[in-house]
């Protein structure tokens, strides 16, 4: 990880053979949007009224613990990497295909491995909650309730934006945790981590809010990612295992998904980050309603208001989010606002940073339209900006779960989606673009780089990387692969896999 965050370790998932990995949104409260309840239940109405016991009391956390515990799940994974492995017998290695002739070579074979997490249960019809690292890559995911139930889930979709994600169980009747306010939650606030660190389930821990609005966790070196962060960050311990698990307030409230550590050993030293539950809520109904997640944009460029930024652009207010510069379709733009001007507010809310500017906006869907509130030359204007989509237009695009970009073990390489910039310029109406292929890999080992755009698969033209990934994974024998670069020289190989 990159700038203040140099030993983040993502959260991972504990193998019991290894361990995998020490490594902005809300939901329009409408008729057809609502996929979630936010209605209190019985026992949230009782813990808000007690005024009896002190803040922070053993009660609380008590009640905190026993409403919250039921609705975290134990996660299991199952997935085949390929792995590199010296060969000693020189027939194996002569008849094994990618060997070096003649024995002491290696080669690449595919090993099981298992993999765990935590999640949490967010509607009685077997929705829930996790970290895309948690299922990323999964051949198989599985699910312990509280009452040690397993039952077989199904991916719903992924989000690794935000690093969410939503599986199913099929099951009825089932215990769920009610959306919390996570823009309430003041630093200092008590909260509880639920999850099941180094496979031990049902696991409770208690800490304090540390700070709101963490940004440079999730890593934006990745194809096709673009980060929507806020995070919330508390001092309550966290270790592999707890990813995808519940952050929740002493009235037993979701208020977050636990993701991160700050760590130089890959164990809890002292801080964790969650997902705040504003974005938590609107991806997860996003995900579930659409397949993806509808993401809108005011398409500016934008810093932090400091004291030096203030005095070099004579700005007449010392917080807030300075506008650089807009993108090719800006809506904001298109809606008036100029570069120098400071967003102060959006729909309302303070926007004193970047990070609190990208979660309100994020929120919101393609077409809907945000207030925003800048301070221009010491005048507060408003302006109604109706958002667009990374397209830059307001078409709300359903469909199944595709992601931009996928990693395949089984070939080596990780496949992305091509950019509407790169279709336009390589005259393209589909493709996909290999941003990692591994040497060793079956890709690699036969002369495909990084780099190539694969525009056609055994005469089928590709139209995205869900496409080129199932009909290239899992194949057995010749497959005929059409290409080009971005200068458009194109390239043939058959590859045998």
């Amino acid at each position: 990880m990159k700038n203040n965050l140099k030993s983040l370790a993502i959260v991972g998932a504990l193998s019991s053979a290894t361990t995998l990995g020490a490594y902005k949104l809300f939901l329009e409260k409408s008729s057809s949007d609502a996929v979630f309840s936010d209605t209190p239940s019985a026992f949230t109405r009782m813990v808000s009224d007690r005024s009896g016991a002190p803040a922070g009391s053993l009660s609380e956390f008590t009640f905190a613990a026993e409403k919250a515990t039921p609705a975290v799940v134990h996660i299991k994974t199952k997935m085949t990497r390929q792995v590199s492995r010296q060969m000693i017998d020189p027939f194996e290695d002569f008849f094994g295909g990618f060997g070096d002739f003649g024995g002491g070579g290696r080669r690449r074979q595919p090993e099981a491995q298992e993999a765990s997490g935590s999640g949490v249960i967010i509607s009685a019809d077997g929705y829930i909650v996790t970290n895309n690292h948690v299922v990323q890559d999964a051949d198989e995911v599985s699910v312990i309730l509280n009452d040690k139930r397993e039952l077989k889930a199904k991916v719903i979709s992924t989000d690794p934006s935000t690093d969410i994600a939503v599986i199913q169980v099929k099951a009825s009747g089932l215990p769920f945790l009610t959306f919390g306010d996570s823009d309430a939650l003041r630093v200092g606030e008590w909260v509880l981590a639920v999850g099941n660190p180094f496979n031990l389930e049902s696991t409770v821990t208690a800490g304090i809010v540390s700070a709101k609005g963490r940004q440079n966790i999730i890593d934006r070196d990745k194809e096709g990612v673009s980060p929507l962060e806020s995070f919330i960050q508390t001092d309550a311990a966290v270790n592999p295992g707890n990813s995808g698990g519940a952050l929740v307030n002493l009235k037993g409230e979701l208020i977050g998904i636990n993701t991160a550590i700050y760590s130089r050993t890959g164990q809890f030293a002292g801080y964790s980050f969650a997902v705040p539950v504003s974005i938590v809520k609107k991806v997860s109904a996003d995900l579930i309603k659409y397949g993806n997640v509808q993401r809108g944009y005011l398409g500016v460029s934008i810093i932090d208001v400091s004291a030096k930024v203030a005095e070099e652009k004579d700005l007449k207010v010392n917080e807030g989010v300075y506008v650089s510069g807009f993108a090719g379709s800006s809506s904001a733009q298109a809606a008036g606002l100029k570069v120098n001007d400071v967003i102060v507010k959006v729909d309302g809310v303070e926007t004193k940073s970047s990070s609190k500017l990208m979660e309100l906006v994020g929120r919101k869907r393609p077409g809907e339209t945000v207030v925003v509130t800048v301070n221009r030359d010491g005048t507060l204007k408003d302006f109604n900006v109706v958002l667009k989509n990374k397209d830059g237009n307001t078409n709300i695009v359903k469909g199944e779960a595709t992601a931009a970009v996928i990693t395949s073990e089984y070939l080596g390489a990780t496949i992305a989606n091509l950019t509407e910039a790169e279709k336009s310029k390589l005259k393209l109406t589909g493709g996909v673009k290999l941003t990692e292929v591994n040497p060793e890999g079956r890709l690699g080992y036969q002369g495909i780089e990084k780099g190539l755009i694969i525009s056609k698969i055994d005469d089928k033209a590709v139209k995205d990387a869900k496409e080129a990934n199932d009909l290239l994974q899992n194949r057995k024998g010749r497959v005929k692969i059409e290409g080009l670069d971005l200068s458009g020289t194109r390239y043939f190989y058959v590859v045998v896999l």
